[in-house]
């Protein structure tokens, strides 16, 4: 069984971690012996050897994530070390066989050798490497924090045009998020390493002078003398520190230029420099002729050049070798993956929601061409989700080069169930029906409404704006079109896994109500048919609270979804009266004959299936006929055609009516706020 790691109990790297800092600490306190000293100046070395070579061979900058925190305990520990190095040189006078071999051999045992050599160390350092460091981190930060924006936008239109899934757009938006974290965090720690040079230099000017006083006061030595053995010891001590600075440095450097290629260092380096035939052979032949036709060793310089010639002609060979193999190796896996039995299941994968275009619509969805089809799908997602509360599934935008040019189509499910044709460079314009005069253009249908419409062009724009036409891009007609065939569908794309998302989200603020609702009352399928229901007929679900408290109320008496979905209604009736009613004052609607309701209810008949209608089919038409009557007199008076029925026979009118009039807006009494005054301008009998 897996096992949970223990908040609080430290495995050993968090000791050795924890030691290591806290031994930084200790150095500044107490001085070392001599043989310790040489043993963590050893171990000092090797950490920045070994940073340095983590840097290099790292793919990306993030897989050093923590660097701006090893920068600074490893400069804390090289600075406590040199605190250590310090009291032992002017105390005893004998720091060590590190620090007396790095004054006696890397100085050649010589004041003023080691002094140039110490300083030519701090000015590569603080100078050329520190500097640029320092610049290029600034640099990057700035830009990095600059493009999260588009990278996001990156991410949501590959996401929307099925390039890559959910889970792979969460992973490059962590990535984004910890590389801006990251180059946020070295803008600063630079000035870390800038500060140990400056440091280091400091250190060693006061070393000198303390050197000396101690020198001539407490063991009688000439100045000269003094000079002589603490400032070998000081140069000692400082180169001792300014390599594994020089070594850190130089790694900083490494990885805020190294960028964020997932690539290895270096092979990609040596083919940037020495891939390219042409650039070899006219290196050598300069070398050559400077070893020519100058007094440099000839030996040396045409040997040199002709080395590049013959390398970069084998380099080319070698690489048009590897592109061969490359292409081969790549038609033999293409070929492979096509061979595979197991690549028919991924054709058996089924979009929810799909949109395909003609090749003619393309500049819509091309971020490169100006189009802005792909923002227009993400904000549909928000908008659904907002209006209905539901995460509306990926939408897939593909092109077809099976349909016209100006065509395009919309998929449920695989299924075609909508389509369209615009006319690229046009605009569509619709009289609302108090136009001033009308203009000439090309007739057509409005697709989502099919309301009738014209094409016109960009010149006539303005003059039908200003006779009152309602003007839509084509962009604008695609998106209106596929967010009503979302809203007509949004039911059945409702997933027993969205609304097991749905209940995870409210169970993080309201575990109460999950916990006594299900498993106990209702399962997952139940839940999920309530909410389908309600989707059905446009009501939000997007206060889930109130419709779960419903059913846990309900759902002891009855597990019936048909009519825990009528209470949830009604309990959720301030929305369904804001979104049916507005805030009008009163409102024209259509009632039900009792009688005709009473027949309704007879015909009900209770299956442990659920309930049904067994009305007879002539009784059937002539209600749909008188219902057909009355909607038109609410139609042709410019209202939506709405039917207020009794609670008890809703839901079963709503069935009898939805394949006559699958639009029609059906609600009980119950559902109406009392503040909302309804007036009656026919009554449906039959």
């Amino acid at each position: 069984m897996p096992t949970k790691k223990i908040a609080g109990k430290f495995n050993l790297m968090d000791v050795g971690v924890g030691l290591y800092l806290l031994s930084a600490f200790v150095f500044f306190i107490i001085t070392l012996p001599s043989v310790l000293l040489d043993i963590f100046l050893c171990f000092n070395m090797a950490i920045a050897f070994a940073i340095l070579f983590n840097t290099l061979f790292c793919k990306e900058v993030l897989d050093m994530s923590y660097y701006p925190t090893i920068l600074l305990f490893t400069t804390i520990f090289r600075i406590s070390l040199n605190v250590s190095s310090t009291k032992l040189i002017l105390t005893t006078g004998e720091p060590g066989n590190v620090v007396s071999t790095f004054g006696q051999f890397v100085g050649g045992n010589d004041l003023i050798v080691g002094s140039i050599v110490f300083i030519i160390l701090i000015i590569i350092q603080f100078v050329v490497i520190n500097k640029g460091s320092e610049r290029v981190s600034e640099v990057t930060a700035r830009f990095t924090l600059d493009a999260m924006p588009g990278k996001q936008m990156a991410i949501d239109a590959d996401l929307n045009t099925g390039a890559i899934d959910d889970r792979e757009a969460k992973r490059r938006r962590d990535k984004i998020q910890e590389e801006s974290s990251f180059f946020g965090s070295m803008d600063g720690a630079v000035k870390y390493v800038k500060g140990d040079a400056t440091a280091s230099l400091i250190i060693t000017g006061v070393n000198i002078i303390g050197g000396l006083i101690m020198g001539m006061t407490r063991q009688g030595m000439s100045v000269a003398e003094a000079a002589q053995k603490y400032t070998i010891l000081t140069i000692g001590d400082g180169l001792v520190g300014a390599i594994p600075s020089l070594l850190i440095s130089l790694a900083t450097g490494i990885l805020v230029t190294k960028g964020a290629k997932e690539a290895d260092f270096g092979p990609t380096i040596f083919k940037q420099i020495f891939s390219s035939t042409k650039v070899m052979a006219f290196s050598g032949a300069v070398i050559a002729f400077l070893g020519i036709a100058t007094p440099l060793n000839p030996v040396i310089f045409v040997t040199m050049g002709a080395l590049f010639i013959v390398g970069g002609r084998v380099m080319a060979g070698q690489i048009e070798e590897q592109q061969i193999e490359n292409e081969v190796s790549q038609e033999e896996e293409s070929a492979e993956e096509i061979r595979k039995p197991e690549n028919v299941t991924s054709l058996l994968n089924v979009d929810p929601i799909e949109l395909e275009f003609g090749y003619g619509i393309i500049p819509l969805a091309d971020v490169n061409q100006g189009g802005d089809l792909l923002d227009r799908v993400v904000m549909i997602r928000r908008q659904v989700a907002l209006e209905l509360g539901t995460v509306v599934p990926i939408i897939r935008l593909r092109d077809n080069i099976q349909l016209n040019p100006n065509q395009y189509i919309i998929k449920i499910k695989g299924v075609q169930v909508a389509d369209g044709e615009i006319l690229f460079d046009h605009y569509m314009a619709m009289n609302p029906g108090y136009v001033e005069e009308e203009i000439t253009g090309i007739p057509t249908f409005e697709p989502s409404f099919h309301l009738p419409a014209i094409w016109i062009t960009e010149g006539q724009r303005e003059r039908a704006e200003a006779v009152g036409y309602t003007v839509v891009d084509p962009p604008s007609i695609i998106a209106t079109h596929l967010t009503e065939v979302i809203r007509g569908h949004i039911s059945e794309l409702l997933t027993r896994q969205d609304v097991q998302n749905l209940i995870n989200n409210l169970k993080e603020s309201n575990p109460s109500v999950v916990e006594e609702l299900m498993p106990k009352l209702l399962g997952l399928g139940e839940v999920q048919k309530v909410l389908q229901n309600l989707l059905s007929e446009s009501v939000s679900i997007r206060d889930l609270l109130t419709i779960f408290e419903t059913l846990a109320d309900y759902a002891p008496s009855t597990r019936d979804t048909d009519v825990l979905t009528e209470y949830c209604r009604q309990a959720l009736k301030r929305a369904i009266s804001a979104k049916f009613f507005g805030g009008a004052e009163s409102t024209s609607v259509i009632t039900l004959d009792p009688k005709n309701e009473k027949e309704i209810m007879d015909s009900v008949k209770q299956t442990e299936q659920g309930a049904y209608l067994t009305l007879a089919p002539d009784r059937t038409k002539a209600i749909m006929e008188a219902t057909g009557k009355q909607i038109k007199k609410l139609e042709d008076m410019g209202r939506n055609a709405i039917i207020i029925t009794s609670p008890i026979v809703r839901i079963y009118f709503k069935k009898l009516t939805r394949d006559y009039y699958p639009d029609l807006i059906v609600i009980s009494y119950n559902e109406v706020e009392s503040n909302v005054e309804l007036q009656s301008i026919g009554i449906i009998t039959a």
